[in-house]
């Protein structure tokens, strides 16, 4: 059963860090969804953290799944997380796929690129 959003991610919205890649991961999705920028920003690396999070009307992410972790524990500096996101943009349904680069900055896990998309 998905853990309720304080659980899951509203801590790490609300300024605690992540203490993995995959939690990272999971607690961007949810900033996607309820459109938190500033918390998307702070936890993009800042080599390549765009000035700002443009959210496309319409768009509502309705599920993430976890395909693969690579590394990203709290003893690691680099990880990666494979995942599936789920949509419906303007009433149709879509999936983004990819494999993403998570590293650490000063400490915190950060979300550096994605290695590829589908």
């Amino acid at each position: 059963m998905p853990a309720a959003y304080g659980e899951c991610c509203g801590r790490f919205h609300a300024g605690r860090a992540a203490p993995t890649a995959e939690a990272l991961m999971r607690s961007r999705f949810a900033a996607f969804a309820v459109e938190d920028e500033a918390y998307l920003l702070r936890t993009w690396h800042p080599t390549t953290r765009p000035a700002r999070v443009e959210f496309e009307r319409g768009m509502r992410w309705t599920a993430l799944e976890i395909e693969d972790v690579s590394e990203g524990s709290p003893l690691h500096t680099n990880g990666t997380v494979s995942f599936r996101a789920r949509y419906t943009y303007r009433g149709k349904p879509g999936e983004l796929r990819e494999r993403s680069r998570f590293t650490r900055h000063e400490g915190a896990w950060v979300y550096l690129d994605a290695a590829d998309t589908t």
